[in-house]
């Protein structure tokens, strides 16, 4: 956890300058201060930092906006540039104090020189870097320079032997700790960057001091009326361990508190204490997500030599899992937290930008998003970078579970020891920052890396990956024993290889991609589905403002919808296929495809949101069979054609509220229909039973097909009617229910495909008059 929120420090963010030119034209040898940079006589342009090299390019009106037209594929050529950062400030270390440079994220290869001094170097955009100063590496006025060499100043040169394994435009970032995603997804441009993406700043501690504390919860009781804590610290002291020292803890929730106090006998601690009828962290829709307010302070005697305040959920978390499942469901993947199941419904997680500087104003409003549609749990992809303290503090806040992948995606990454120890320390300092955090329930060695193992031309058992395997488990097993560990997602253990993957209790579902009733959905038999999507068109007002004029149509062979889809390597055909991939299933869905863009958006979205309400409310109609959902995904990273159900500018796509509808904690859905008979069923994710009253009616006659109550049982799904079922031409069938004062529908698209479109767009015009005066309220729970 960053504990050192508040403490005094020298903020470096702000007005910086900078001067960039390819590499072979700015040879930074020498370089110590700014008169060196000066007598290069590159221009010199103004910068910001947090930032991003491409966008001090765009506000020096250098570039154009990247995120248009072909825009950002003309700015591979920065790939082999150097940029060279540097500002003056005041400011120096106080004489009972140390100071420590902190960059929090830079991005990647860099040098950081300070009043003429080397005073680090950094080669991981992932993790922050830290440099104790010398007490006369500061005074009044200073000057730091940051060189930061080409993004490829390594990745291209390394050796990469037969086994490793990446997509094509991505084996260069396999030695390189840069988001993979930086190097070209198919959701994300080539964009690999450079800059200070995160704040930078000088931290003045006291010599004496707490440079690291991690506060657990080892076990709650079974009846909840006690809990059992482990405080492990570790001190910078100036004297003999002997000489008086001391912690004192403390904590307080809602009237709630704990106070412990111990001796210090060396520069390691460990304390453990109960804690008398605690207020409990919960998930969403499972209680309070409380939050104790806590304080740890060193002293020596009765002095306070130093202290800081953090936030800490008592709660425990674990993971039952079986490497395999079968037919008849004998397998597991279930998330418990304070010993009770929790059914998820959840998002994945994808960059908030392409450039990882603006992350910061994008992720409270993402956030927000998350919520309203009613997800109790993120997946962090494997893809991105490791997010932000403000993001972990939202969670916990919110009482949203995170799932956090290590930063490995698709590949097959080095095996050898170099690569060991550089990823070792980077999960080190991850798991360091992270683990303070009660959102936090798991760790994923990575991103379908396993899957990786078996595509293509490798072919090795993904049980060898020592980096899953044994890297990162002994650094949970370290640094964070108590939180479960998955190896992959999906993880295909020894006798998954051997039964087969489809067994696999928790999986990725992408498939073919075709109707989204077909026998690979239906089929699944997944205990947890961690990746499930479907495409859905922007809508036309998006797309126009990141395409070129009169390039948003025709689709077929238009460069830039490819660029966007995300192709990202023009010209080559990466992920061409993703274009067509919208056509088709609106094809699918209605039987052709619209001849203008404002119809092909609609039925775009139609067709997504009819498979994401599907796929949802599949699982959710076999809890506990099924144990949850994360979809792919709440927001695009930046503006393209995807999966994502809100838009890059924040635009929601019709899947939005479809998905808010079919995620409500008490919900009524219809299960598909078998021999003869169609079940109506309520989902209820809520601890309590409900009386429920109910209606199912036909939305264009009105005609009634059942109507009852019934009583819902807690926390699982009960049948409410059977109703018969004879196949006939398409309809839409409505489902009405009221649970004490509380209101609730939900919709049922009955017959099978292509519908008519003019047919479903008249239909959903009613629903959609009912629905759009109701998005101002507020979802259930």
């Amino acid at each position: 956890m960053d504990f050192r929120r508040g403490q005094p420090c020298i903020s470096l963010d702000g007005q910086w300058s900078f001067c960039y030119a390819d590499a072979n034209a700015l040879d930074a040898t020498g370089v110590a201060c700014i008169s060196d940079i000066e007598r290069i006589g590159h221009p010199v342009y103004a910068a910001r930092v947090p930032g991003n090299l491409e966008l001090d390019l765009l506000a020096n009106g250098l570039i154009e906006e990247p995120f248009r037209g072909m825009n950002i594929a003309s700015l591979t050529r920065l790939e082999r540039c150097r940029a060279i950062y540097y500002r003056r400030f005041a400011g120096q270390t106080p004489d009972d104090g140390v100071a420590v440079l902190e960059a929090q994220g830079i991005d990647c290869h860099a040098t950081i020189i300070l009043n003429g001094r080397v005073v680090g170097t950094c080669s991981n955009m992932l993790i922050e870097h830290r440099f104790e100063l010398r007490r006369d590496d500061l005074r009044g006025d200073n000057e730091i320079v940051v060189v930061i060499d080409p993004p490829l100043a390594s990745g291209s040169a390394s050796d990469l032997p037969r086994l490793l394994q990446a997509m094509p435009a991505n084996y260069e970032s396999l030695r390189t700790r840069k988001a993979p995603h930086m190097y070209g997804w198919d959701i994300m441009p080539r964009a690999l960057s450079a800059g200070i993406w995160r704040p930078i700043r000088i931290l003045l501690l006291p010599e004496e001091r707490i440079t690291e504390a991690f506060l657990e919860t080892l076990s709650v009781a079974e009846d909840h009326s006690s809990a059992t804590l482990h405080l492990s610290v570790r001190a910078a002291l100036a004297d003999h361990p002997h000489a008086g020292y001391g912690l004192r803890l403390r904590g307080r929730c809602k009237g709630s508190t704990f106070e412990h106090a111990a001796r210090l006998l060396g520069e390691a601690a460990g304390m453990r204490f109960d804690v008398a009828s605690p207020r409990l962290w919960w998930p969403r829709g499972r209680g309070e997500p409380d939050l104790y307010e806590c304080t740890l302070a060193l002293t020596k005697g009765e002095r306070e030599l130093d202290a800081f305040t953090f936030a800490h959920g008592i709660r425990t978390a674990s993971l039952d899992r079986t490497d395999v499942t079968d037919e008849a469901g004998r397998g597991e993947f279930c998330f418990h937290v304070n010993g009770e199941r929790v059914f998820a419904l959840g998002t994945n997680w994808v960059p908030l930008d392409a450039y990882h500087s603006r992350d910061a104003d994008r992720v409270g409003r993402a956030l927000k998003l998350v919520q309203d549609i009613g997800c109790n749990m993120i997946r962090c992809w494997g893809g991105n970078v490791y997010e932000s303290d403000a993001f972990y503090d939202l969670c916990d806040r919110s009482g949203i579970l995170v799932w956090q992948d290590f930063a490995m995606a698709c590949a097959v990454y080095p095996q050898d020891e170099a690569f060991q120890k550089a990823l070792g320390l980077e999960a080190i300092r991850v798991v360091r920052r992270l683990r303070q955090h009660p959102s936090l329930v798991l760790w994923a060695g990575d991103n379908e890396c396993d899957a990786a193992f078996l595509w293509g031309s490798s072919g090795v058992d993904p049980n060898t990956n020592v980096l899953t395997r044994r890297v990162l488990p002994e650094v949970v097993r370290n640094e964070d024993p108590r939180r479960p560990y998955l190896p992959s997602s999906p993880y295909m253990a020894q006798e998954a290889i051997s039964k087969g993957l489809r067994y696999l209790p928790e999986d990725h579902l992408w498939g073919p991609r075709d109707y989204y009733k077909s026998a690979f959905y239906l089929g699944s038999l997944a205990h947890f589905a961690s990746e499930i999507g479907y495409h859905g068109c922007p809508s036309p007002e998006s797309v126009r403002e990141f395409v070129s004029e009169g390039r948003d149509w025709p689709y077929e062979d238009n460069e830039e919808w490819l660029l966007h889809s995300t192709s990202p390597v023009p010209g080559v055909d990466l992920f061409d296929y993703r274009v067509e991939l919208m056509a088709k299933q609106v094809r699918v869905l209605f039987g052709t495809v619209p001849a203008a863009l404002d119809g092909f958006a609609y039925a775009s979205q139609a067709s997504q949101a009819e498979a994401m309400k599907f796929f949802i409310e599949m699982f959710r109609a076999q809890k506990w069979r099924r144990t949850g959902i994360i979809w792919w995904n709440i927001l695009d990273g930046w503006p393209q054609f995807s999966d994502a159900v809100v838009d890059y500018y924040f635009r929601k796509k019709r899947a939005y509220r479809t998905i808010r509808r079919s995620q409500l904690p008490l919900c009524l859905v219809l299960r598909e229909p078998s021999a003869g008979y169609q079940e109506l069923v309520a989902c209820n994710d809520t601890r309590a039973d409900h009386d429920l009253a109910y209606r199912l009616s036909d939305v264009e006659t009105g005609q009634e097909l059942a109507s009852g109550a019934a009583v819902v049982g807690a926390d699982a799904v009960t049948v409410v009617h059977d109703i018969p079922h004879t196949p006939g031409p398409p309809r839409c069938l409505v489902m009405e229910w009221r649970s004490g004062t509380t209101l609730g529908w939900n919709y049922y698209l009955a017959g099978n495909p292509p519908f008519d479109l003019d047919w479903y767009r008249a239909v959903m015009d009613r629903l959609d008059t009912r629905d759009r005066a109701e998005q101002e309220a507020p979802c259930q729970g």
